[in-house]
């Protein structure tokens, strides 16, 4: 039994989802037994248990053993019943606002997703198939706005920041909503957080009363990177490559803070995916910042692309240190450059269809041992194609560090193993070193790192 004080409550929908169908409500009944119901109360329990000082999902899963969450059908809609819920969810036994949209937002989604696959609707065996499913996910959740010109900035980096790369995303954050951008993360704390935390108060300031905290996450990732409460519109993609695209799809520009190995592999996509020789001619601003203290952060991260990706790789990302206004303004001029080049081409604002997506970035990898130990890290890759198999060997041992079913995979077996050409697995063993020894791999306070990978050249 845990010894975590809990609560126990009774929830109803408010602004979505305010009906199930009877189907619906029986794969969510709380018996336990079918994998709809298991998915809902684990993504549930991560949005109740925001604010968590561990980013273990094994850990946090395991603290709330007595967690349940049952749906009930009433004839005015439905009701949710959580029971032994984490008591910081709550004010006055009240659940906070944020965290119940979020729930009924997880809620819907899951619903959607299941409903979609269940009827065959999604064609998962051509690129345009996989994006269109995407589209509908994203529509469904109401994140598509015709009319809205183009403004979201999508801000990546890590959930184990230090205090100084936290302060400065969110002045980053200040300075975007200040020329009136909105914000896209993965949703959850570090430079997730301050990008959005700061542009509340800027978007404040400037009368603006629709700004957009937009969170993308995945069922994988969701309990060791809890969404922040900041975030208003919150959309639970299917998987990591489904989440990777609707981020690129979605936003405008990327800025990129100091992070980890997820940070490592988010990088390694949207180059991979701006490399595409159909997208070397699309505008898509992405700049690297932090303050002065991440400069070598950010030089060892541009010495590793050029090491693996190549010199034209780099060309198509900018490096800003220590000047969060700078961020901002270059971020708007190259919005602006994407609106024009959208209005040339009728293109959507609200869903980047123009951009080329090869299908190697949009199969859903399983990290197993086997599927590591497989992949083809070597130079005679075209680029695009190597930066796809180092994106995933980044997502496995971002499974291996933080996901529930990672964690569980080596504690069973042992560390992963990657292997590729020397050339490559030099720089990439410097580069992962560094992460640790900076802590990015981990929150600060849980413990010394232990490797959940091997690499072999």
């Amino acid at each position: 039994m845990s010894d975590r004080v809990t609560v126990n409550a009774s929830i109803t929908p408010k602004g979505s989802l305010e009906t199930l169908s009877q189907r619906e409500v029986q794969q969510l009944r709380a018996t336990g037994s079918g994998a709809t119901y298991k998915l809902f109360r684990q993504c549930a329990l991560a949005i109740l248990n925001t604010g968590s000082d561990s980013d273990n999902a094994k850990t946090i899963l395991e603290a709330y053993p007595d967690f349940d969450v049952r749906i009930h059908q009433q004839d005015r809609g439905i009701r949710l019943e959580v029971l032994n819920a984490p008591a910081d969810a709550f004010v006055d036994n009240e659940m906070i606002a944020s965290t119940r949209e979020m729930i009924f937002s997880a809620l819907r989604d899951i619903i959607y997703t299941q409903s979609e696959l269940e009827h065959k609707r999604v064609d998962f065996e051509t690129p345009e198939g996989i994006t269109d499913y995407v589209f509908h996910l994203l529509r469904n959740a109401g994140t598509l706005r015709s009319g809205r010109e183009p403004r979201m900035a999508v801000c990546w980096g890590g959930h184990s920041i230090n205090k100084e790369e936290y302060k400065y995303t969110k002045t980053v954050g200040h300075e975007l909503g200040l020329r009136g951008l909105d914000i896209c993360t993965g949703c959850g704390p570090g430079a997730m957080k301050g990008p959005m935390k700061g542009s509340t108060i800027s978007h404040a300031k400037q009368r603006i009363r629709d700004g957009r905290y937009l969170g993308l996450t995945e069922p994988g990732i969701i309990a060791a990177e809890a969404p922040n409460p900041i975030v208003n519109e919150l959309v639970i993609l299917p998987d990591i490559e489904k989440r990777l695209e609707a981020f690129v799809r979605v936003g405008h520009g990327i800025i990129i803070f100091p992070g980890g190995a997820g940070t490592a592999e988010e990088l390694l996509y949207v180059l991979g995916i701006l490399m595409h020789p159909e997208n070397r001619e699309l505008p898509f601003p992405l700049i690297l910042s932090g303050p002065a203290s991440a400069e070598p952060y950010f030089q060892q991260l541009h010495e590793f692309i050029g090491a693996t990706l190549g010199f034209e790789a780099q060309q198509r990302y900018r490096i800003i240190i220590d000047d969060p206004a700078m961020v901002a303004r270059e971020m708007k001029l190259g919005i602006d450059e994407v609106t024009r080049y959208r209005q040339q081409r009728n293109d959507a604002y609200y869903f980047n269809w123009l951009l080329k997506i090869d299908h190697s970035f949009q199969q859903p990898f399983e990290p197993t041992h086997a599927n590591m130990a497989a992949l083809e890290i070597h130079h005679g890759l075209p680029v695009h194609e190597l930066a796809a198999n180092l994106r995933r060997a980044f997502s496995g041992i971002v499974a291996g560090n933080v996901k529930d079913q990672g964690i569980r995979l080596i504690e069973r077996e042992g560390p992963y193993e990657i292997q590729g050409d020397p050339n490559i697995m030099q720089p990439l063993d410097e580069l992962l070193q560094a992460f640790v020894q900076q802590h990015r791999m981990k929150l600060p306070g849980t413990g010394d790192y232990v490797p959940c990978y091997r690499l072999v050249s």
